[in-house]
């Protein structure tokens, strides 16, 4: 299954790719889907390596996972890299708006993590049917990100996040969360079961405070399956392997420590799970290019 980078998303839709994609402090832009429609172009049925909402008007048919899905009205669609996704336009012209970001940008002023949100959860029903009055809030959210994307102010990130997670909202009133979680199969089950299990270790609230279940092994024998089981489980149900998914939620952690705590390196090294500092400079290195004490300071 092919997986669509950042720079081929901008490749593809023929956008000029912007600077610092991999910078390690994420990702965000927001665009009218109607200026980036190819003519005789199909959306290709792939997961991507990064998140994506789109408030969509028409009639429309939706292909995620093993689900295919026609609605007739405006929706408001999530679609998370975990989830290979396409979509095709039964009536005709397409309008719209939509914004994609990486899992670090969403993290980067707060704590929460996006797989705790029930739209973008393994087996979740991603798409939500919107009022005349919800359409108006949303379409207006978008409109505000637009705006906000192309100016100058300092602080603009963080305004497009909360109006990343204003949107957020609209759809967790829309229906509630309980209902969202409907597991196709097995491997969609472990692997629910697998990141709730990684996500009950954050947030670290304590130096003293350790990050246990490192490997998939520590997982396998949590959830009394054999770890090669459970790695093909994670891997059909996501892409990614089970070590893989543990690399990036500790590196998620790492940032929000350096930047939401006065924790010295070695500290937050520690309750990462790190025998030595110097392995943690080397793995976050590795991961962001940045060293955890440049990262710090940016």
């Amino acid at each position: 299954m092919k997986h669509e980078s950042l720079e081929e998303f901008y490749q593809i839709k023929d956008l000029p790719t912007p600077d610092g994609l991999h910078d390690g402090i994420g990702h965000f832009n927001v665009f009218r889907i109607e200026d980036c429609m190819k003519p005789g172009k199909d959306v290709q049925y792939a997961r991507r390596d990064y998140y994506k909402v789109s408030l969509i008007h028409g009639n429309n048919r939706y292909h995620y996972a093993d689900k295919s899905i026609e609605i007739d009205g405006t929706t408001l669609i999530f679609f998370n890299p975990q989830v290979p996704y396409t979509w095709e336009s039964i009536s005709g012209e397409v309008t719209g708006f939509f914004c994609i970001f990486t899992s670090s940008f969403f993290s980067e002023g707060v704590r929460n993590n996006l797989g705790e949100l029930p739209m973008f959860a393994p087996g979740a029903k991603p798409s939500y049917i919107l009022t005349k009055e919800q359409e108006a809030n949303v379409t207006g959210i978008f409109k505000k990100m637009l705006e906000e994307i192309s100016t100058d102010y300092a602080f603009k990130y963080d305004l497009l996040r909360s109006y990343l997670n204003e949107i957020l909202h609209v759809a967790l009133k829309t229906e509630p969360a309980e209902s969202l979680y409907d597991h196709p199969n097995a491997n969609s089950r472990i692997t629910a079961v697998f990141n709730e299990l990684l996500e009950r270790q954050f947030p670290i609230e304590t130096p003293v405070q350790r990050f246990q279940m490192r490997s998939a092994s520590d997982f396998a024998d949590s959830l009394a399956v054999h770890v090669n089981h459970l790695n093909r489980a994670v891997k059909s149900t996501t892409g990614k392997t089970t070590t893989k998914l543990i690399s990036e939620r500790v590196l998620t952690e790492a940032k929000a420590l350096l930047k939401h705590t006065d924790w010295n390196i070695s500290e937050i090294s520690n309750s990462l799970g790190f025998e030595e500092a110097a392995h943690f400079n080397n793995f976050f290195k590795k991961q962001t290019a940045h060293t955890p004490s440049n990262y710090r300071n940016v």
